[in-house]
Order: structure tokens, then sequence, then C-alpha cells
């Protein structure tokens, strides 16, 4: 079955998310891994978003509401032209305006500074109600982890949401069953996402957050869903393509090793490199 052509820039992200973690020693892998499939999508063929033009008022907006996965969408920024993609060498180095986190006014194209778990998705009610009161046609995504769902302020935020009707606002989870301390059936179950989400008055579409086709699938819902928001309840693999990171919940926020670099480093080429075969 030929490779998806998304595949190819989806790879040579976990590549950059790597670098960049072992470069600064320092930032979040395993959530950037599971979610990179996802930002690519977006950047690559949903957001309508323009680096010429990046505070046009008609603009979609995306909100990282999983604030510390910035080695996923850094690159996903880059390759859009938003800004060189050799600034990516300087991720959470002093000075650099790269941070750990996004913020709103020193990266071209973020929308929305996060990092504290549940005020991304509240900032995208918010985004989607404004452009609904001012007549616009812009979409508003947000990208929210399992383990943010933790967070009470989701659940007022998506109360909010379908209160306003707000079809022009799509969340998506990504599911990869993991947070810092474990699994999230152990610290905190939260699971029927589904039937959480319905009785909070949202459209639910399942997905493999890691398929195109079932990613795309999921989005032309979203699109023509109305009157009510959406959300993709996305399954992911925490850590996707580094084999010894993959289901494990030690690599939510630590930096590999020189020795562990490697090794991840010669998987994710590996894997680069069979793609390029595939796709030409």
């Amino acid at each position: 079955m030929k490779l998806d052509p998304l595949s190819l820039p989806a790879a040579k992200s976990r590549l950059m998310a790597l670098d960049m973690v072992f470069t600064a020693q320092s930032g979040h892998p395993g959530g950037s891994l599971s979610a990179v499939d996802i930002v690519t999508l977006l950047y690559q063929e949903i957001l309508r978003v323009d680096p010429k033009t990046p505070d046009d008022p008609d603009r979609d907006r995306f909100v990282l509401s999983k604030g510390h996965c910035t080695p996923a969408l850094y690159p996903a920024l880059a390759m859009k032209g938003f800004f060189p993609m050799e600034d990516l060498k300087t991720f959470r180095a002093m000075h650099s305006y790269l941070s750990g986190h996004p913020e709103r006014g020193f990266i071209p194209g973020v929308d929305m500074t996060t990092g504290s778990l549940g005020q991304g998705i509240s900032a995208a009610v918010g985004m989607a109600l404004a452009g609904k009161m001012d007549g616009r046609g812009y979409r508003v995504y947000a990208l929210l982890g399992d383990g943010e769902l933790d967070e009470g302020q989701v659940w007022e935020a998506a109360m909010s949401a379908a209160k306003f009707g707000l079809d022009n606002l799509c969340a998506i989870v990504d599911v990869n069953g993991l947070q810092i301390d474990g699994k999230t059936e152990d610290v905190m179950p939260i699971e029927p996402l589904d039937k959480k989400f319905e009785a909070f008055g949202w459209n639910v579409v399942k997905c493999d957050g890691h398929d195109f086709d079932s990613l795309r699938a999921a989005f032309r819902t979203a699109e023509q869903t109305g009157d009510k928001p959406t959300v993709l309840l996305a399954r992911t693999v925490k850590g996707k393509g580094v084999s010894f990171m993959e289901n494990d919940p030690g690599w939510h926020g630590k930096a590999p090793n020189t020795e562990q670099y490697q090794v991840a480093r010669a998987e994710l080429e590996a894997q680069l490199a069979a793609i390029e075969k595939e796709v030409g």
C-alpha cells in the first residue's frame, strides 16, 4: 500500500523534535511524538493560515492546549514558513524566542500562549465565540492531551462551547493513554471519553491519530457538523517512532542522553529513509 505523502514531513518533524529536545537537554518528547501526525496534517492541509499575513483576521486559529509539546508544533511552523528551519536549533536556549511553551507575540504563527493545562481550550472557546459574534468565517482548532482532561477547566470550556453552539470549534484529544505519572486509567480514569463529551453536547468523532486518511475524514466531519462543537478522539502512541520511548510514561518530560539519542536518531533516520524511498 502506497504511503501517504504527509508521512514524509511527519517523519522529518519527528527527527527535528528529537534533535530539539536532545540539544536543549530539556523538553517533552513523548507527547510531542504522539502528536506529530496530527499537527503535520493541520498545517499541511487543514489550517487556512499564511506566514505572509500571520495576523489576517480571517485566518484559522490553532491553540496547542497541551503547551509543553512544542517539539511537535515548531517544526510544523518552520516547514510552513513562519520562521527559519535553522532556528529550531535554538529551542529552549537562553535568549531564543523558541521557548519551551508557545508564546503569542514572540513566536510567529502562535495564536495563544499556553502551558497551564486546561487554559488553551478555554481560550479557543473564546476565539470561536468571537468569530461567531463578529461574523467571521474562520475555524478554531485546539489540541489537548488526554491527561489534560483531568483539569476541571476543560469541562467548563466544553459546557460553554456547547451552550453557544460553536460549530466553528474543533478540539482534538491526543489519546495516548499516558500522562506524567503513568497510565491515565490509573492516575485519574477518564473513559468513556466519547460518552462524556456527548453528554456535554459535543459531536464526537473517533479516529486513528497516526493514520492520515482517518484524520482527514474526522476533520471533514467536524467541518460539516452544524450547531455544536466537535471533538476528535485520536488514538495515538506516546513516543511514537522511537522504540524505547513508545508507551513509556518515563519519557513524558525528559531528554535522552547521548547513547539514547544515537539509538533514537538511528531509528528515526531509518524510518525517514524508507519513506523517502517509497514516496519518491
